[in-house]
């Protein structure tokens, strides 16, 4: 049975956020839920520019990183429903590049150890388990990946060229055999603008973006959205993006301003992290996995994409390094998480809960046992630096009476 957000009790998340500004976890940050498609919450705190003195406002523009996979996720699920494609389908079929794949061997030391293997499928690029990484893992395909700058950034190459570079390195392992997050749906991105014939942005915004209402998400910044643009912060001494490195305690560095951001003039549409956008843009976009579709993919089709698609949790086929989220009783389905044991997850959350985020601290869930959709907004990288997430999901449950 449904229980219903106290708002007394929800009052406890403003109080937290503060405290995330106060002690120097987060510069800003934004938390706003819905349940049963009303606004029950929204707080904000904090500054969007520490050096410019300027708030974290509703409509600040965040990067939104790896909260672009559902979006990307959701269209190819549009195309299964038209016919156009199927998730078994073999990668090849739609980049030919890829017809000839290698996997390293597990022996391997070096990027040459590596030998012939199937082809991965759509369904395995979807769910992390294609044989591709990402170059902030650990290994010896994400060292390669690194030295050839194959990131997906926003002033990357062309996406096409990006997978052109991707296919001549050899996969991580067999596809099938093991789940490591990776680029796999920065591909996907690719399939679908060969398969719509057009620009991966013109997709997000004919099919998904236009039709929600979604006026202030794209791949780049618009003149609109410039001066409202949020700071990327870090708090660590090196890579921003390196997953699991310990912060230093009330640091934040200052490593991507607007007006000199990468995202001014993108060049490569990034399906796999590409995004920024706003709070109640991505709300939209929450609601509409909530309400099963909401006429842009049917409630079928929505139930399948929400479902665990690995045969069981993510720490039964992953590697223990990944550092973004819990693993432990987390499935995956297309495009997100699935929580199939909330115990497991050490995460007050419910039965298939379906979430993902961002690497710069961004966060979404759809509890679907108690009709809720829960958007966190904010701007630090890495992800792993702080456990905001689990600290949200905790207040939130909370709050239900």
């Amino acid at each position: 049975m449904a229980l219903t957000l106290d708002p007394t009790r929800l009052k406890r998340i403003a109080t937290w956020a503060q405290t995330q500004v106060d002690n120097r976890r987060f510069a800003g940050l934004s938390v706003l839920i819905r349940q049963h498609g009303s606004e029950v919450f929204y707080a904000q705190a904090g500054q969007r520019d520490n050096e410019a003195d300027l708030p974290w406002e509703r409509d600040t523009v965040a990067r939104i990183y790896s909260m672009t996979k559902p979006v990307t996720s959701l269209i190819l699920m549009m195309l299964v429903e038209e016919g156009r494609l199927h998730l078994d389908a073999p990668l090849s079929r739609f980049l030919p590049d890829f017809d000839d794949p290698r996997a390293l061997r597990p022996d391997a030391t070096r990027i040459d150890h590596a030998t012939p293997c199937a082809v991965p499928t759509l369904h395995q690029l979807l769910t992390h388990r294609a044989g591709m990484s990402y170059p902030f893992n650990p290994g010896i395909l994400p060292q390669a990946m690194e030295e050839a700058d194959l990131l997906f950034k926003p002033h990357a190459p062309s996406l096409a060229a990006q997978c052109e570079a991707l296919a001549q390195l050899p996969l991580a392992f067999e596809p099938g055999a093991r789940w490591e997050y990776s680029v796999g749906i920065d591909v996907i991105g690719r399939v679908i603008e060969v398969v719509e014939g057009a620009p991966l942005n013109e997709v997000f915004r004919n099919r998904v973006l236009f039709p929600l209402g979604m006026e202030d998400t794209g791949f780049a910044l618009t003149e609109a959205m410039l001066p409202r643009c949020a700071t990327l912060y870090t708090p660590l001494e090196g890579d921003a993006m390196a997953l699991g490195t310990a912060p230093q305690e009330g640091v934040l560095r200052a490593v991507d301003h607007a007006d000199a951001s990468p995202f001014r003039t993108t060049t490569c549409y990034s399906g796999g992290g590409g995004l920024v956008g706003s709070i109640d843009d991505y709300m939209a976009f929450a609601e509409a996995l909530r309400l099963r579709g909401q006429g842009l993919i049917s409630p079928s089709s929505a139930d399948f994409m929400m479902a665990n698609h690995l045969p069981g949790d993510i720490a039964s086929m992953g590697p223990a390094s990944f550092a973004e989220q819990p693993m432990e009783g987390m499935g995956f389905g297309i495009g997100g998480a699935v929580v199939i044991d909330p115990a497991r997850s050490r995460v007050p959350s419910s039965l298939g809960d379906f979430s993902w985020g961002g690497m710069a601290s961004t966060f979404f869930w759809i509890d679907r046992v108690h009709d809720i959709s829960t958007v966190l907004f904010t701007q630090l990288s890495p992800s792993s630096a702080t456990p905001a997430r689990a600290e949200l999901k905790a207040l939130v449950h909370g709050a239900l009476m």
